[in-house]
């Protein structure tokens, strides 16, 4: 955590802005019912992962290098058909998939899919989420992130090629995704669930309160 360098009142924050287009992360922050209003601006980011990067590090980068993007997007005025100012927040999260501190991403086919899949049945995986606030007047910056422990059930090839064939494993980290059909692959998990579908509310609405913002408002 960034020690601040001269006393600020977070209450003028005006504006949440969510630095993803993902519509889960955009249903998950609707749960914390702010009294801000929330508007969604997404940029694309370099996603390259240094060798040296722990897993923790790279959710934690990851998902800093989002937010840093679009609070420069916001400083240039290159945002300007939207209703942003120095006063707004930015909420920026990356998640990955880990097996065999293997990072599992999206997969680039239908057969890489399946091929995931079939690495992760039977066994336990991680699932980390970085998460980013970025202050875009003064910088202020609080990144951390959280681990859920997944345990997949036994499957057979037959049953992970019918579920990659419904469609919905191809935009999600380890080729699933618990909040739909995939929640029929999952034995069991350990930590939070949110977490897994790409955004802990829980450490979201910690991390709002260095900044002087209130859930449930």
């Amino acid at each position: 955590m960034n020690e601040r360098i001269m006393p600020y009142d977070y209450k003028s924050i005006s504006r949440l802005v969510l630095a993803s287009s993902s519509p889960r992360r955009k249903e998950l922050v609707a749960t914390l019912d702010l009294s801000l209003p929330v508007s969604v601006f997404s940029l694309d980011t370099d996603e390259t992962i240094q060798t040296d990067w722990s897993p923790s590090d790279t959710v934690e980068q990851l998902s800093l290098a989002k937010a840093t993007a679009v609070r420069q997007a916001i400083l240039a005025g290159e945002a300007a058909e939207y209703s942003f100012d120095e006063n707004s927040l930015i909420l920026a999260a990356d998640t990955i998939v880990l097996l065999d501190n293997d990072i599992l991403g999206k997969p680039s086919s239908i057969e890489d899919a399946v091929t995931t899949l079939m690495r992760l049945q039977g066994r336990e995986h991680q699932v980390l989420t970085g998460v980013t606030l970025l202050h875009t007047g003064t910088g202020e910056t609080l990144v951390q992130h959280r681990v859920t422990h997944v345990k997949m059930r036994p499957l057979a090839e037959e049953t992970i090629r019918s579920y990659v064939a419904t469609g919905e494993s191809s935009d999600k980290a380890g080729s699933y995704g618990i909040q739909g059909k995939g929640s029929i692959l999952v034995d069991s998990i350990t930590g939070c669930y949110f977490n897994v579908v790409g955004l802990p509310v829980s450490l979201v609405a910690e991390m709002l309160l260095h900044f002087d913002v209130l859930v449930l408002q």
